[in-house]
């Protein structure tokens, strides 16, 4: 994701009105993800979810040729080791759409099985 800085070197206001929240020693970039993250957070400590990893890589390529790198708002490893991809949206821009539309396309080779999520 980037990040735009002003000459000061403090994080200019948002194209799209969403604020940076803190939770647990982490910035998110809008209160509703923190909000996600908390909420995952509670399903680990009541057991359902074995690991959460926040702005996972995802390196889509098509044919051996790298197109782009997408970072997932949260992987997630449920208790039974099955995966969810969990995509935090307010507003979608035709760039996420195209690269939302290349993951799922791709998912099988990339991780088969795992389920792709968009909480709005």
């Amino acid at each position: 994701m980037v990040r735009w800085y002003s000459k000061s070197g403090y994080r200019s206001k948002s194209k799209y009105g969403n604020k940076t929240k803190i939770y647990n020693g982490r910035a998110y970039d809008s209160i509703r993800e923190a909000t996600h993250a908390e909420e995952l957070d509670w399903r680990m400590k009541a057991g359902e979810i074995k690991e959460i990893i926040p702005q996972f890589r995802i390196s889509l390529d098509v044919a051996g040729t790298h197109i782009a790198n997408y970072f997932v708002d949260f992987k997630v490893i449920t208790k039974d080791d099955s995966v969810e991809y969990h995509e935090v949206k307010g507003f979608e821009t035709e760039v996420w759409r195209l690269k939302w539309k290349l993951f799922e396309a791709l998912l099988d080779q990339i991780d088969k099985g795992a389920e792709l999520l968009v909480i709005r």
